[in-house]
Parts: structure tokens; C-alpha cells; sequence
């Protein structure tokens, strides 16, 4: 009988606020989830669902925001920790790489100076030691001739090999956790698919646990074990991938799906989209965030309209896929 995969991250009723003139604002809602090691957490949504305030309360990045709810690492506790405590965690046991390698980089630095430092910082180790920690780093991902390399530039690198220099720095001190956030928006699909594969390979390799954020469905059908739907700073669905792509149960996943381009579309086939826009965290909807915008909701009796707009639907279904919604799949309402 093979044992459960092991939780490595475990999330429970998180939420993140921030003071604004305009008022506070709830980026995060009431979330809960696990990643295991091993495996791969796709967090996937619009611009402004909450996916990269979740990442950064992960790694201790907030200042002046209310952090509420519990983020344990491995039953450790993480949440109301000092900053001295988080400078140990973060690139030691936790690692992040960014969207844009060119500004998370420091220009006046070479790159292996700046692996070489990281390590340094978590492991005191000597200058020669560190050094050839960042050679042997630059080689495991890919990048050719890495000891000439070492002593280049960011700005001597391609957008794809920048960020494979990320990936080597957030590896370099072997953290059990990855969170990597939109790593290949800014990249061509070619340099993209390596870039993916890479992580999957380093991932199978170490077991890392990887949480991986992202809007394009296409890169969560690639490398993600599990998906997080969000919207609104809330979660709207949590499955499997394969469950996910086959029977989504709420019908922002599905619209999010729907509106993938197909091979078989006519070439002058209009786009399609979800109508309406993403919620304003500033004043919340009583129920569900996503009724405005829902074709379910809207098809539905005035009753059922009214609990969707009035109640808020809590995270529950099925045992491994629940789903944030009054009426999933198609259960009682025809969209």
C-alpha cells in the first residue's frame, strides 16, 4: 500500500488586508490549501484574484498588511514570525523565482557573485566554496560554459537564460519549497516549454514541493498535479488537473476554459471571454463574488438568483474536488 504524499505547506483560512485611503482592502479571503512534496500546486486566476498576495505572505514579503489564519511549513508554524526568523526560511527552506529576472537581478553584480552571496548568507561557507557552488548551479540548469558565464552580467544574458540563473540562485542553498511566479510570462513558447521542463526536472530530481502562479492554463495543464482556482481573493475550486480540465465544477473555471483558443476554431471565430469584471475588493459582494458575471446564477430562479447573490458559497463537494459555488457543475441550474 503506498503512503499518502507527505504535506509540506499547509494553508488554513488565510487572509491578507491592506489600509488604503480608499479603505482596506481583502486580497486574500478565507484560503485554505496544501502542497505536497513532491508535487506541483497550480494557482491559477485573473489579474487581481489574490494569487501573488498568497505567494508573498508564504515568504514573510508583507509589511503594513493584517495577516490572519495559519501558513505552516512542515507543522512549523509561520505566520506573526520575526523578521530575523523569516531572513533564516526564505532561500534556505523556502525559494522564490520571479516574473521579471532582469529587475529581481542586480545590474552592477555578476551572476555568479549573486548566487555565490545567497549561498553564503545561509551556509557562512568561504568565498572559493560558495563560487564553485554557483558554477556547479549554473551548469545544472543548462547554462553552457558555466564558468566563463559566472563572470558575466544579467544584461550579457537572454530573457531564458536570466531566468534560468533565477532558478539556479533560488536552488543553490536546496529549499523544500519553490513557489514560482508567472516564471514564463514574459517568455517565447520555445523558451517557455524549456523553462517548464526544466522545473519539472529539478523538481523530480530534489522532490521539491512547487507552487506554481500563473493565468495560463495552458502552463498548469503542463506541470501542475493540482490546481487552486481563485477569484476575488477567494478560492473558487480545488482538483486534480485532470479533474479540473475534464468536469470543472464552477462555472468561472469553466468560462476561464471556455475561453481558450482551439486548433479547430475559424480563423476569424471571435474570441471568448467572460463578461463583466473581476470583483472590487474594496466593497465585497455579500455572496458569491463570481454572481455577477455567472451565466449559471443568471439562468437560474429568482430564489436560487437571490442565494447567490446574498450567501456566500463555502469551499465544499466531493472528497479532492470541491468547489466554491451554490449550483456546481450543472446541479440544478442550466447555464
Amino acid at each position: 500500500m503506498t503512503a499518502p504524499p507527505h504535506i509540506l505547506l499547509s494553508v488554513r483560512d488565510l487572509s491578507v488586508s491592506f489600509t488604503t485611503k480608499r479603505g482596506p482592502v481583502r486580497a486574500v479571503d478565507s484560503l485554505s490549501f496544501d502542497v505536497h512534496r513532491g508535487r506541483t500546486l497550480g494557482i491559477v486566476g485573473e489579474s487581481g484574484s489574490g494569487k501573488s498576495v498568497t505567494s508573498m505572505a508564504v515568504l514573510g514579503l508583507h509589511t503594513g498588511a493584517e495577516i490572519t489564519g495559519s501558513i505552516r511549513l512542515d507543522g512549523q508554524e509561520l505566520v506573526g514570525r520575526r523578521e530575523r526568523e523569516w531572513s533564516r526560511l526564505r532561500g534556505r527552506r523556502v525559494a522564490m523565482i520571479f516574473q521579471d529576472p532582469l529587475s529581481s537581478l542586480h545590474p552592477y553584480y555578476t551572476v555568479g557573485e549573486q548566487i555565490a552571496e545567497h549561498h553564503r548568507v545561509h551556509f557562512r561557507s568561504r568565498r572559493s566554496v560558495a563560487r564553485r557552488r554557483a558554477v556547479e548551479m549554473l551548469a545544472e540548469v543548462g547554462i553552457p560554459e558555466p564558468e566563463r558565464r559566472a563572470g558575466e552580467y544579467p544584461h550579457q544574458f537572454s530573457g531564458g537564460m536570466r531566468q534560468r540563473v533565477m532558478i539556479a540562485m533560488a536552488l543553490a542553498c536546496e529549499p523544500e519549497l519553490l513557489i514560482a511566479d508567472e516564471p514564463t510570462t514574459a517568455l517565447d513558447v520555445t523558451v517557455q516549454a524549456q523553462i517548464l521542463e526544466l522545473i519539472a526536472r529539478l523538481q523530480e530530481e530534489r522532490g521539491l514541493a512547487v507552487v506554481m502562479i500563473t493565468h495560463d492554463l495552458g502552463v498548469v495543464a503542463r506541470v501542475a498535479h493540482d490546481v487552486l482556482v481563485m477569484y476575488g481573493g477567494r478560492a473558487a475550486e480545488l482538483a486534480p488537473v485532470d479533474a479540473l480540465f475534464a468536469s470543472p465544477a464552477h462555472p468561472y473555471t469553466r468560462g476561464l476554459l471556455d475561453s481558450l483558443p482551439r486548433l479547430d476554431d475559424a480563423d476569424d471565430a471571435p474570441l471568448r471571454v467572460i463578461p463583466g469584471s473581476p470583483p472590487s475588493l474594496l466593497a465585497p459582494a455579500p455572496g458569491c463574488a463570481f454572481a455577477p458575471r455567472c451565466a449559471r446564477a443568471a439562468g437560474a430562479s429568482p430564489s436560487e438568483r437571490l442565494r447567490c447573490a446574498t450567501e456566500r458559497p463555502l469551499l465544499t463537494g466531493p472528497a479532492g474536488h470541491p468547489a466554491a459555488c451554490h449550483f456546481p457543475a450543472d446541479e440544478g441550474v442550466t447555464s
